[in-house]
């Protein structure tokens, strides 16, 4: 047992030692090379400052007060919350102000939801898009029995009736108004009213008013309830081709016959609509990781199929009225970035962030770390060289001032110098240099010794 516990000692005294002289040796290593490990922290300093920062762990995204924007707003904070990230949804009064939220570059707010039609500004600078991610439809819904459709042009003649635009400043009602415009119809007509979309569905439900324009999605709760409604139809905008040559950030979209009920064949035409986009604009300052999580969460959320909509087909680069942002054109261009395929959104930020920062950072650092073993041997030679000036400097002194009776004093002195070098990290990385100048010193001390070059001075004091 004894024999053990002596064998398990000297393993252990073994490692100490031998991790006691690898750390001397570090340290003693360091000592000598600090000014080039201060170089290299310093220039790891500026990379990690010129480097882009990790990403926020809390988004602003403004969405509106209710309605489709706020429900799919809370499907992307979920997704978000999945990938440890915290989506704070505003509530506004729709596109509008979400865009000016946008524009505002001391507000905190980074993404939002846009209508389509609404982001033309000339003040646009430093926003940005990733994309539209769904359609939303101008649905126009009336009486029935208020239009002999094979008479009528129900997209314009309709809104001669009394009808809801949509409050003012919404989405829905700048679209109302632009339709009128290129209709050549007044906009102050006292039949247009502007009632929000809740107001103007109980209204036309009532019968108090005659039709409504709504620009939502196909599931929102409103387009449902007025889908089903047996009392009323939507109007066929059968100049679609023409609104979207006009309108560029409108689509044509249709309902077939029988695409809401097949059983009851509704409708029983099909029904050419237009549509603008649902817009996800952002911050142009926004982090880039953060930029493709929304493009990964748009493509999960809003890239299923859809009731106008092809599985995949968002989201898509469709409206051209914000410029897209640089991720999102590698996105649409090359697809998910390989490592957000296979890791956690924190993982794969992780290393693609430190990627971009070690490659330069190993550029600087490969020529430094190259330069270690020259740095240490022009030190010692530095070290070697000054040894060399005391020795000049002292046989010349010494060739002035010769006085026999001081020579066990000047071999000292020469004594020190070869001790110097010799206790020198030197005499270990330029031995071949400081065994020149140990033969230097030596011939210097037999010349001394001998009286060999000093004699004519020692003469002199003799004679005198």
């Amino acid at each position: 047992m004894s024999g053990l516990k002596e064998d398990i000692y000297e393993h252990a005294s073994a490692i100490y030692e031998t991790v006691a002289d690898e750390l001397k040796s570090w340290f003693g290593l360091l000592k000598e090379i600090w000014p080039l490990v201060l170089l290299l922290i310093l220039a790891f300093s500026l990379l990690v400052w010129l480097a882009k920062p990790a990403p926020p762990t809390k988004v602003l995204m403004a969405t509106g007060t209710g309605g489709s924007y706020k429900a799919l707003g809370e499907e992307y904070q979920a997704y978000f919350a999945k990938k440890g990230i915290k989506i704070e949804l505003i509530q506004t009064q729709g596109s509008i102000e979400n865009l000016e939220h946008l524009i505002d570059r001391k507000d905190p707010i980074q993404a939002a939801l846009v209508q389509g039609g609404m982001i033309a500004s000339d003040h646009l600078s430093g926003v940005e898009s990733l994309g539209s991610i769904d359609y939303e439809p101008v649905w126009i819904f009336y009486r029935k029995k208020l239009f002999d459709e094979k008479q009528k042009i129900l997209d314009r003649d309709i809104i001669k009736l009394k009808i809801a635009i949509g409050p003012i400043g919404s989405g829905t009602h700048i679209h109302a108004l632009k339709m009128m415009e290129v209709n050549n119809l007044p906009a102050n007509s006292p039949n247009l009213l502007a009632l929000s979309n809740d107001e103007g569905v109980n209204a036309l439900e009532k019968g108090e008013i005659d039709a409504v324009i709504l620009v939502d999605g196909f599931n929102s709760k409103n387009v449902q309830r007025l889908i089903h409604n047996p009392d009323l139809h939507l109007a066929s905008f059968r100049r679609a081709d023409a609104y979207t040559r006009l309108f560029p950030y409108f689509e044509e979209v249709t309902v077939p016959m029988g695409g809401f009920d097949l059983e009851k064949n509704i409708p029983d035409h099909a029904i050419q609509l237009i549509s603008t986009t649902t817009n996800l604009l952002i911050d142009n300052r926004l982090h880039p990781a953060i930029q493709l999580l929304f493009l990964e969460a748009a493509k999960e959320i809003n890239g299923v199929k859809s009731y106008f909509a092809k599985a995949g087909e968002f989201p898509a680069y469709i409206n051209s009225e914000a410029p897209l942002s640089a991720e999102a054109r590698y996105f649409y261009q090359n697809g998910t970035p390989p490592l957000m395929k296979y890791l956690p959104f924190w993982a794969a930020e992780f290393l693609e962030r430190m990627f971009f920062l070690i490659l330069p950072f190993v550029a600087l650092a490969f020529p430094i770390i190259r330069s270690i073993p020259n740095y240490r041997l022009n030190l010692a030679r530095k070290q070697i060289n000054s040894v060399y000036k005391q020795l000049a400097e002292f046989e010349k002194n010494t060739i002035a001032t010769f006085d026999p009776r001081r020579r066990d004093e000047y071999i000292e002195v020469l004594n020190g110098m070869e001790r110097q070098v010799l206790s020198s990290k030197a005499a270990m990385l330029a031995t071949a240099d400081c065994y020149s100048l140990r033969n230097n010193i030596e011939f210097i001390r037999n010349a001394l010794q001998r009286q060999m070059i000093y004699k004519g001075r020692e003469g002199e004091m003799s004679s005198s």
